[in-house]
Order: structure tokens, then C-alpha cells, then sequence
């Protein structure tokens, strides 16, 4: 009996002791904020799009998705945008900062199997829609004689506020 009352008091013992060094501690993480809350603007740089196909795209968000990250985070891009289907990437940058072989040069760099071709300038993208010819009447098609008057003022569609 009385070894297993000197049992229990050393089992009891040994629990208070390890317990008592278990303290739990805040774990602290560090969170990366993005590149484009980061990223200012210059408004008095000059802006220039371009457009370019790329070639040995599998998937679009492995590869597509990767690429336009890429060219995002660049110094000087504004806006990047890769379509995976039409193998086209649609990139606004300052002029100043980027150049369309700098472009080339990091898309090439994600990986070895991208290649760039038809690099080219342009004023508008290929994939934004233009205006078109019946566009008010699209616009007031449900309106009456009084709202027709004011139509192409307060239409909403993109063809009447994007016209090319």
C-alpha cells in the first residue's frame, strides 16, 4: 500500500512538472501584401498598350494566370492581361520603365517552353469591343419618345461608353 501511495504522488508530481512547461505561445505570421496595393501610378507618364501572342501555354491558370502575374508585378505595367484561349497577352506600360523586349524577356523568363511572338503596338486591344452603328438604337430600344431624347447620354452599354 504504501508503494503505491509513493507511486502516485510521483505520477502526480510528474504531471505539474511537465504541465507547467507547456506554455502556449502566440505564433506570429507575416502576411505579403500585394505588389499592386504597393505599385503607384505615375499620372504624367506616358502610356503605351501592346499586344503579343505567346506560344507553349498548357493551362490557364498554371501558365496563363503565372505569366500575367509576372508582367503585373513589373515596374511601369498598369494592366496585364492574358487570354488563354486566343494565346494573346494585352499589356499596359509607361513607356519610361518598359520597353517591348523587357515584355519578351520576362515572359520568356517564367519558363523555357514560352515563346513571344507578334509583339506589336497598338491604340486599342483587339478584344475590346467597338461601337456599333445601331448602338442608340440598342440603348432606347425599351424606352419612351420623352427618354429617347436623353438616350446616348445615359446609356450604360459598353458600346456606347467605350466608342471607338
Amino acid at each position: 500500500m504504501n508503494t503505491l501511495k509513493n507511486t502516485l504522488v510521483l505520477v502526480i508530481l510528474v504531471l505539474f512538472a511537465f504541465s507547467c512547461k507547456n506554455k502556449v505561445e502566440a505564433e506570429v505570421k507575416t502576411v505579403e501584401v500585394s505588389s499592386e496595393a504597393k505599385k503607384t501610378i505615375d499620372p504624367n507618364a506616358t502610356f503605351a498598350k501592346a499586344e503579343f501572342t505567346i506560344d507553349g501555354m498548357t493551362c490557364e491558370i498554371g501558365c496563363a494566370k503565372t505569366i500575367e502575374k509576372k508582367i503585373a508585378n513589373m515596374e511601369g505595367v498598369k494592366s496585364a492581361k492574358v487570354d488563354f484561349d486566343k494565346k494573346l497577352a494585352m499589356v499596359e506600360y509607361n513607356e519610361a520603365k518598359v520597353t517591348p523586349t523587357s515584355l519578351e524577356e520576362t515572359v520568356t523568363n517564367v519558363a523555357d517552353v514560352y515563346k513571344v511572338s507578334d509583339m506589336k503596338t497598338v491604340d486599342i486591344f483587339s478584344t475590346t469591343k467597338k461601337c456599333s452603328a445601331d448602338c442608340k438604337e440598342a440603348c432606347c430600344s425599351n424606352k419612351t419618345e420623352a427618354d429617347k431624347k436623353t438616350c446616348a447620354t445615359d446609356c450604360k452599354k459598353a458600346c456606347c461608353i467605350q466608342k471607338a
